[in-house]
């Protein structure tokens, strides 16, 4: 079986700059994005409602996605929200009228094309695009998250959550089901029994738990949630190489799809081509040469 390698499916990536320019023509309402140190932050912000989701909250996050993504300055993008919570879930406005197929896009909102329609079609969907994203996606949980709030951060490759984090699903308190690929996703992170207990229970899981479990990676004090995040995101964007960090993004998701004899078919193709990268090259010299190292991410 022949494998394409990252660097040339990137090569032959194509832009639809219609709807590039399309996506960056709005203006945002609903969440804020600032750079620092080579890091995106990307705040959900409607603090009054627990940062509920609307659609456009949903293509304004989207935008701010691509926007850091096609940025050079930008190495790591972080996602948390504003206020007291991460996202409560749909905005309950939405949720009343969604059994009627009038009501969706009623916002105006367009559906939209694949974020990347080079990248795996698992990848399509309205919330699975965070795996396309080039960089790595970091996921600061200050609060309740739940329904959409709890689906986003399973999308994310790192979670921290501050002690006093919830979460849950809620979606069978709703009627509702295990929604966009969420059950495939945390029964990878915290396995099935795990998986089967949430989805059917509902219940609200402390961040303490859910660490336990898998479902974040660190919990740390509210007051040091962005502290901690931002300094681990720092880290990633000033000591680590950009081309390491996007092919070992596609490798870890690529791999759930794979048999071990593929992805180490995979592996050694993408090896070969570290080699001859900028970045290798620096690796080695940096360390050789005690300083810091000054990646192109080429």
């Amino acid at each position: 079986m022949v494998f394409e390698t990252i660097a040339a499916r990137q090569s032959r990536r194509v832009h639809h700059h219609s709807f590039f320019q399309r996506e960056h023509s709005m203006s945002f309402e609903q969440i804020q994005y600032a750079v620092d140190d080579g890091v995106a932050v990307v705040t959900l912000n409607r603090p009054r409602k627990l940062n509920a989701w609307t659609h456009r909250m949903a293509a304004e996050l989207r935008e701010a996605m691509r926007l850091a993504d096609a940025a050079d300055a930008v190495r790591v993008i972080v996602l948390t929200g504003a206020g007291r919570g991460f996202c409560a879930g749909a905005d309950m406005d939405l949720l009343e009228g969604i059994g009627d197929s009038a009501a969706h896009d009623d916002d105006g909102v367009p559906r939209l094309p694949p974020y990347d329609p080079q990248s795996r079609p698992d990848f399509h969907g309205p919330f699975s695009y965070f795996p396309a994203v080039s960089k790595p996606v970091l996921c600061a949980l200050n609060g309740v998250a739940a329904g959409l709030g709890f689906v986003y951060p399973l999308y994310c490759d790192i979670r921290f959550a501050s002690a006093d984090a919830y979460f849950l699903s809620g979606f069978s308190r709703r009627g509702a089901v295990a929604e966009h690929g969420c059950a495939w996703l945390l029964s990878k992170l915290v396995g099935m029994a795990n998986t089967f207990d949430l989805m059917y229970s509902g219940r609200k899981v402390s961040a303490d738990e859910a660490q336990r479990m898998g479902l974040v990676n660190r919990v740390v004090s509210a007051g040091e949630l962005m502290t901690e995040t931002m300094a681990y995101a720092r880290m990633l964007a000033s000591e680590v190489s950009p081309r390491a960090l996007r092919v070992m993004k596609r490798q870890i998701w690529d791999a759930q799809f794979r048999t071990l004899g593929e992805d180490i078919a995979v592996s050694l193709a993408e090896m070969a081509l570290s080699f001859r990268s900028e970045d290798f090259r620096e690796g080695v010299a940096h360390y050789v040469e005690r300083r810091p190292p000054a990646f192109t991410g080429k």
